[in-house]
């Protein structure tokens, strides 16, 4: 008897126990969703070749810098943007990714650093628009070097990857879905070259008329408008040096991004740059180039280098009448505007 108890109640504990796990199966099935395992990559590329060969024939010290050295780092943070029928999620991730559930109906997925201070992320909810453009900033010793055109900070390094294709994700599955970022922004390395003079100079600072003043996120191709960047420079024995930072030359299939077999464009555009010195007498000297050629020749980054800058001794003579302060710019320092005119 006690015998038949004890298998009654055995019995019993065993039905409770299956039902209990049956119970705690569905509602994993409700509350688990699918995931992807996202692995992120980047492509550390400051410049493009097309056709002038920076790498294989780089001269550090002509240059002020190794090649390796100009390449920009991982970023900080990365923002994931998935886009269904619905509108967009955004999912935040660190720099090596992680794993996301975004749920069905989601077509195409968008990826991005999100550690950027200068980059201003336009139209972001439709994918075919979304864009990149950088903050606006403003010299009141520069003429207009180009008409109609904005002055921009030079845009801070970003990495964006398209995923046009979103696997299928299936109930208690994992995923794997490897990314490769892609750099959308490039660095010139601009050399400006004294004949005579540089050691009247105190301060310099430039600007780049005619670049790309944002990027489109999808497929790396940069606007057809135009933006004048502006920008510091170092002084050197040879005269100034500055590596700016650029979205490219405009209306530009980018051939690398997402591997578009798009090339160069056909419409010449023109490209100025220029620069201003302040001297150590405190006046202020401006000098203007044209880089076509060079700009048409390197729509993605590379090497600018113009020559023959000559200031007369007696340039630097006279008095000019300003509070000299041979550290900054004082009254004439840039002004930068973090909000972008829409």
């Amino acid at each position: 008897m006690k015998l038949n108890i004890h298998n009654t109640l055995l019995a019993a504990s065993a039905l409770i126990v299956a039902a209990s796990t049956s119970s705690c199966r569905k509602d994993l099935c409700y509350n688990h969703f699918p995931e992807a395992g996202v692995t992120l990559s980047y492509e550390n590329e400051w410049e493009r070749d097309y056709g002038m060969g920076w790498l294989s024939g780089w001269d550090a010290d002509l240059y002020g810098s190794t090649y390796d050295n100009l390449r920009p780092g991982n970023p900080e943070g990365v923002t994931m943007v998935a886009y269904h029928p619905e509108g967009i999620t955004e999912f935040y991730m660190s720099t090596a990714g992680g794993n996301v559930s975004f749920g069905a109906n989601v077509h195409s997925l968008l990826f991005y650093n999100n550690d950027t201070q200068y980059i201003i992320l336009n139209d972001m909810a439709s994918l075919p628009s979304a864009r990149a453009t950088s903050t606006s900033r403003s010299r009141a010793t520069l003429g207009e070097l180009h008409a109609g055109e904005r002055t921009i900070n030079p845009p801070d390094v970003l990495y964006a990857a398209y995923s046009p294709e979103v696997p299928e994700l299936k109930m208690h599955e994992n995923v794997p879905l490897p990314v490769r970022l892609q750099p959308l922004v490039y660095t010139y390395v601009i050399r400006y070259e004294f004949d005579y003079g540089q050691q009247h100079v105190a301060l310099a600072r430039g600007a780049v008329a005619g670049m790309a003043e944002s990027v489109y996120m999808r497929d790396g191709v940069t606007s057809d408008e135009a933006a004048t960047i502006l920008y510091d420079c170092t002084l050197t024995p040879y005269g100034a040096r500055a590596e700016v930072a650029s979205f490219g030359v405009p209306g530009f299939p980018d051939e690398y991004y997402g591997r578009d077999e798009s090339s160069r464009r056909d419409t010449p555009r023109p490209y100025t740059l220029n620069l201003e010195v302040k001297l150590t007498n405190g006046t202020l000297k401006s000098f203007t180039f044209d880089i076509t050629d060079q700009m048409q020749r390197q729509p993605r980054g590379g090497v600018i280098v113009v020559k023959d800058i000559r200031i007369e001794d007696d340039e630097n003579l006279s008095d000019s009448g300003f509070d000299v302060d041979l550290e900054d710019w004082g009254l004439l320092e840039d002004i930068i505007i973090p909000v972008h005119p829409v």
